[in-house]
């Protein structure tokens, strides 16, 4: 799902037991030097954003920035807040399920809301 877009990028959200945002650059662009300088001022502004926002409102263990483009030839980068309790923790959400988790965060959807009220705050 889309939750905010301008002319540089857009941010989806990712199905996940953990919050996981990704922000995708609108340019075709395969290498993060490839961008133009806004866009990759506007990305790292995104990620500082982010990040702040998913350590205040989850307070999680460690907070995952990753961007490989493997599958998907296109610059984007995947933020997630991780919890020694979820089923992964310490692999990548990609990587060997660690155990079944059962995590009790608070709601995505205020999460996902106040963000777009601080990302209201960046034009």
């Amino acid at each position: 799902m889309i939750i905010y877009k301008d002319k540089w990028v857009r941010i989806e959200t990712e199905e996940s037991e953990i919050p996981w945002l990704k922000i995708f650059v609108r340019q075709s662009c395969k290498e993060m030097s490839d961008c133009d300088k806004q866009t990759r001022q506007r990305i790292w502004l995104l990620l500082d954003i982010i990040e702040r926002q998913m350590l205040d409102y989850y307070t999680p263990d460690k907070i995952n920035i990753a961007s490989f483009a493997n599958y998907v030839p296109q610059v984007h980068w995947h933020i997630m807040a991780r919890f020694k309790e979820d089923s992964y923790f310490p692999e990548p959400m990609w990587g060997t399920k660690q155990r079944e988790a059962n995590l009790n965060l608070p709601s995505v959807d205020i999460f996902i809301q106040e963000l777009q009220k601080k990302l209201e705050l960046y034009p």
